[in-house]
């Protein structure tokens, strides 16, 4: 027998797709939604929950309780595929502004993840990623030079990272991703149009071709209202070599929170003097070796 509150959700919901309720409408605040249903505030405020779960309805603060998409649904932890392919098996529209496309020395922490000499040449890639018009993720990856000598003629506005990666002979066929949660800086805020100290996702990944070398490292910041994320996972026995999922692997140096500053697209941050390039920390990183357990795959 159904529930009060899920069968007030199943109302709403049906309300939301006939278009009773379109994106961007403001539903009926809980007194008055109580009233209607013949129900109590706690009940509806149960039926909401559900929605706002599911990404059909958001919070807002001094706004309400409005309508929005769905939230958008990765696969990209469950196999090595583009953001774009995911989002197409999605039926989404995908869009990305480069922020940076340049070739740099590698950092410290750059070099250690691509398995590289400090201050190896590669390529510094800066997108922010919208999703039906609204951004969803903004990531910064790392490219070595050396296997990708004619990296600079892709326009990376429309050409996929992993499908130039393919066309240059050295695509990526496996991937270690580790997530975490944090929550939204100013700078970040501003990015991804979320409020200050709204939860968001951020992976760190390396990328390796077939052989076992590291060929990406990107570090991507999600929405964290817009986005759910799919695992599979299965049982492995217990072995001296627990964790080594490819030829050559070893622990990697992974940031345990990131830096106090961020990417920013010029003007939206220039109160933090921050252009198109990265505003440098204002914090100590604090770096430890990844935890040595098998890792999902994107």
């Amino acid at each position: 027998m159904a529930t009060l509150y899920s069968s007030i959700k199943d109302d709403l919901l049906a309300k939301i797709k006939d278009g009773t309720y379109k994106e961007g409408d403001i539903i009926p605040p809980e007194v008055e939604l109580a009233k209607s249903y013949g129900v109590s505030r706690p009940t509806i405020r149960q039926a909401l929950q559900i929605l706002a779960n599911d990404g059909y309805i958001e919070k807002r603060k001094r706004r309400g309780t409005i309508v929005t998409k769905p939230k958008v649904s990765q696969g990209l932890t469950m196999g090595v595929r583009s953001f774009e392919e995911d989002m197409s098996r999605e039926g989404r529209v995908v869009r990305s502004t480069v922020v940076i496309f340049k070739r740099e020395k590698a950092s410290e922490e750059v070099a250690a993840n691509l398995e590289l000499k400090p201050r190896t040449e590669v390529y510094k890639l800066v997108r922010l990623r919208y999703v039906d018009e609204k951004p969803n993720v903004f990531v910064e990856s790392y490219i070595p030079v050396e296997p990708y000598p004619n990296f600079e003629r892709y326009d990376f506005t429309t050409e996929r990272l992993y499908g130039a990666m393919t066309d240059e002979g050295h695509p990526v066929t496996q991937a270690h991703r580790r997530l975490d949660v944090i929550k939204a800086d100013s700078a970040t805020a501003a990015l991804l149009d979320v409020e200050v100290g709204d939860p968001l996702f951020l992976f760190h990944t390396v990328g390796r071709e077939a052989d076992g070398r590291a060929v990406e490292y990107s570090v991507a910041t999600y929405r964290g209202e817009n986005n759910t994320f799919e695992f599979n996972v299965s049982r492995e026995e217990a072995s001296p070599a627990r964790g080594v999922g490819w030829p050559g692997h070893r622990p990697h140096t992974y940031m345990t929170r990131p830096p106090a500053g961020a990417w920013a697209i010029r003007g939206a941050l220039a109160q933090r003097g921050c252009g198109l390039v990265r505003c440098g920390p204002t914090a100590r990183w604090s770096r430890r070796p990844a935890p040595r357990s098998g890792g999902e795959s994107r």
